[in-house]
């Protein structure tokens, strides 16, 4: 998926420009998307709009992405901005169903950053990327002055091998096709939250950050048609589906009670005023496939600690192109719109 965060480079209204510097993503971001830099740098890899771009080199087919992260606080419950960053970017190439092989980081440090948090931030990234079965063979590093990188920056790129004849992507969903979530939702923004505001709850939430590509690969494993991945991160569930609703002029159907939000999480954003659906996630994925193997694909999933509350969300529909509906508990039916902005801004 094309994700931007940064000041906004061209003449737009200056609540949008605002609304862009503090988190970007909702519509704002998809306009950025689709005036500025879609029509700038459109090609076929680019258009398709999926979690990174898929390229035939050599006769093998290869999955090459990238994302900057500039979350605030660095260190969070359950992880800091290393393995993140490195967590993210292998995520967004199993996304694309591609196995994860190499990464790529580029730091922009702050003056006066303590060494001691760098070295955290790094072990933290060698840890990941050793978990993930990746290795870490380029990159940069860069100094600006004090005041101006909060700490620190950091880019990742990423590059994958597809070793499937899928088209997995967004331009494969289709009526008819089962969404299911791979756990539950909206841990990492309440994680961040809550330390940023200073904020205790009944219990601890900590971030769901974790690499993605083992359960993926089970599945591609068992031979099922993956129509589309997604990982649930900026703008959470509620995004990701407004996306695909979108891009593929269907409708999107899911279910309240069958949406898995731990209880804790659920009180936390009924104080805070903040829907579960748009929170952002680190270790949880959509995944889009024929309804008949939704059983299958449910128990495969229950075989991996990080997918443990995996759950059958909803459906595609040919009705409502370009909406996502959902079923209330009470019976009711709302739209679930795409945000306008970021309800938790730096939290990747």
């Amino acid at each position: 998926m094309l994700e931007l965060n940064f000041t906004c480079p061209v003449p737009l209204p200056a609540g949008d420009c605002i609304l862009l510097a503090h988190g970007g993503g909702g519509t704002l971001m998809n306009q950025l998307i689709e005036r500025v830099f879609l029509p700038a740098f459109s090609n076929p890899a680019l258009d398709a709009r999926h979690d990174g771009a898929i390229l035939s080199i050599g006769g093998a087919r290869v999955a090459f992405t990238t994302d900057s992260y500039v979350v605030q606080p660095l260190v969070f419950p359950g992880g800091n901005i290393g393995d993140l960053a490195v967590n993210g970017t292998v995520n967004d190439l199993a996304m694309c169903g591609a196995r994860p092989l190499y990464l790529s980081a580029g730091f922009i440090l702050e003056e006066g950053l303590p060494i001691e948090t760098l070295r955290l931030v790094v072990e933290s990234m060698r840890q990941a990327a050793a978990s993930a079965g990746v290795s870490l063979v380029t990159g940069d590093t860069k100094v600006v002055d004090k005041g101006k990188a909060d700490g620190i920056f950091i880019n990742t790129a990423g590059i994958g091998v597809l070793e499937h004849a899928l088209a997995i992507g967004p331009q494969s969903v289709c009526p008819g096709d089962a969404v299911i979530v791979s756990g539950d939702l909206g841990a990492h923004g309440i994680a961040i939250l809550s330390v940023r505001e200073g904020l205790e709850f009944d219990a601890p939430i900590v971030s769901d950050t974790a690499p993605l590509w083992a359960p993926v690969e089970a599945l591609l494993a068992a031979g099922l048609e993956i129509h589309c991945l997604r990982d649930l991160t900026r703008g959470g569930l509620a995004s990701t589906l407004n996306e695909i609703a979108t891009a593929r002029g269907v409708g999107i159907r899911i279910r309240e009670a069958s949406l898995p939000v731990e209880e804790v999480v659920r009180g936390a954003c009924e104080i805070l005023g903040l829907d579960p659906l748009y929170v952002a996630n680190e270790g949880r994925f959509a995944i889009f496939l024929p309804a008949a193997q939704a059983a299958q694909a449910l128990d495969i999933l229950s075989a991996f600690p990080v997918c443990r509350r995996a759950a059958l969300a909803g459906e595609v529909t040919a009705a409502d192109p370009g909406l996502v509906v959902l079923s209330s508990r009470i019976g009711g039916n709302r739209v679930v719109d795409m945000l306008s902005g970021e309800q938790l801004p730096r939290i990747c």
